[in-house]
C-alpha cells in the first residue's frame, strides 16, 4: 500500500465517519481520532460488502451504493462502540 492509498484511506474513513456521526440521532461523544477510526473500518467493511458479498468489483467513477453501505456500517460501529464504552447518547 502506498503511502497516498493510505492518506486516501484516512481522508475518505473521516468523511464515511463525519457523515455516518450525521445520519444518526442525537449527540455522539466520541472524539475526532475515533470518528475517524471507525470511519475507516466502515469503509473497509463497505468495500468488502460491495466486492465480495455483492459481487461487484472495482467501477469507474463513484460507487454511491458503496458509500451508503460504509455509511450504514460505520453507523452501525459508533453505536456499537457507545454502547461498549458506556457514555451516555443525548
Amino acid at each position: 500500500m502506498t503511502i497516498g492509498a493510505i492518506i486516501g484511506t484516512i481522508i475518505f474513513g473521516a468523511v464515511i465517519g463525519i457523515l455516518a456521526r450525521a445520519v444518526l440521532p442525537g449527540r455522539q461523544s466520541i472524539s475526532a481520532v475515533v470518528t475517524v477510526i471507525l470511519g475507516i473500518l466502515g469503509a473497509l467493511i463497505g468495500y468488502w460488502v460491495w466486492g465480495s458479498v455483492m459481487g461487484k468489483g472495482d467501477t469507474s467513477g463513484i460507487d454511491v451504493i458503496r458509500w451508503i453501505i460504509s455509511i450504514i456500517a460505520a453507523a452501525v460501529l459508533v453505536v456499537i462502540y457507545g454502547l461498549a464504552v458506556g457514555r451516555k447518547q443525548v
